[in-house]
Formats: C-alpha cells, structure tokens, sequence
C-alpha cells in the first residue's frame, strides 16, 4: 500500500512489529501517533503457528504479546517510533512489564528490513552510552517471525473499552505519557 508523500509523489508504507508488555497499552499508544496508518494486537516469535490468547498467557509457547505497526515513513521516521517505543515501556524488565509477568511481556522489535535493525541496535547502543536508563537494555531486536493477528475482541480494545480497570490504570498513563512527551507527534 502507498501514502502520498507531500510532494504528491506515493511513498512506500513500512511495517515493523513491538512487544512491549501487553499488547492493549502498546497499541492505545501508536493508535495515537501521526504517520502510523495501521495498528493490529498479534503474537509473533514463538514455537506455536496460530496461537490463542490462552495458549499464549501459559508462557509455555515462546510467543511475545506484539503490535504492527504500518507507518508512513515520509510523515515518522522508524527512529522516531523506536523512541517513542523506549519512553513508553521500560525496556530493562526481563520478560515482564510491570505486573505483567512471563515472557509473552518481553521487551521486542521484530523488524522488518535490515534497516530497521540498524536503526534499533544503533539506539539501544546510543542509550546504553548515554546512560538513559537505570539498567541494561534487554530488548531483543530479531526478525519477525511467525507473526498472527490476535482475536478480534484484543483490536482496539483501550478504544473501545477505556473504562475498563487495566486501561485505566495502565494504557491511559501510557498514552498520557506520549501526549505529553511527544505532543508533536500525535494525531490530535
């Protein structure tokens, strides 16, 4: 699919997918962010084909919580979203984000194109030397694999239920976060 960049010639869309915790918070952030065509709740990097959200919350699948991200990149760099990505996780948890324990939590970016994968290395290096978090990175950067759509009622879900008690308590400080630290880049 192409955007039309503001020159009026088409630009190719880009995709790249993030773990950050649950996939609920992650997605109610990017569904924010201007340049960012499409978000869609799945599971990718894990031993099973097409898992379920049970089968993915035993931690016995390998599978990582994800979003996919389509983006424009003539209107957000892929460095600008792995920025926002950093702000708004805590890429140092090993397999956990918050209250949210197992390796379905992992801190991940499944790029897409050897680009991308310089990009995040190149940026979890600059930050490692620049010292801007309390511990080591842990987020693994690796190809996507084996990427499936989570169930319907996970798409969407801070939108269409903001007054449920983990949106509330988790996605909408998320979100509040990226508004207020990256007020430039959102759709509103």
């Amino acid at each position: 699919m192409d955007a039309v960049s503001n020159s009026g010639k088409p630009t190719a869309l880009e995709t790249i997918t993030l773990g950050g915790g649950c996939f609920w918070c992650t997605e109610a952030v990017f569904k924010e962010v201007r340049g960012v065509t499409d978000v869609e709740s799945g599971y990718s990097n894990g031993q099973s084909a097409r898992p379920t959200y049970e089968q993915v919350c035993t931690g016995r699948t390998g599978t990582v919580e994800v979003v996919k991200l389509e983006y424009d990149p003539a209107v957000i760099s892929t460095r600008q979203i792995l920025e926002i990505f950093f702000v708004v996780h805590d890429p140092t948890q090993l397999n956990r984000q918050g209250n949210d324990v197992g390796t379905q939590y992992r801190s991940g970016i499944y790029f897409s194109t050897p680009e991308q994968e310089k990009i995040a290395k190149d940026l979890i290096a600059e930050a490692t030397r620049d010292g801007l978090f309390s511990g080591p990175i842990v987020t693994e950067v690796l190809p996507l694999l084996d990427y499936w759509p989570a169930e319907d009622y996970h798409q969407d879900f801070f939108e269409n239920n903001p007054t449920q008690g983990y949106c509330m308590a988790v996605a909408a400080p998320k979100v509040g976060k990226f508004r207020k630290t990256f007020r430039e880049l959102a759709k509103t």
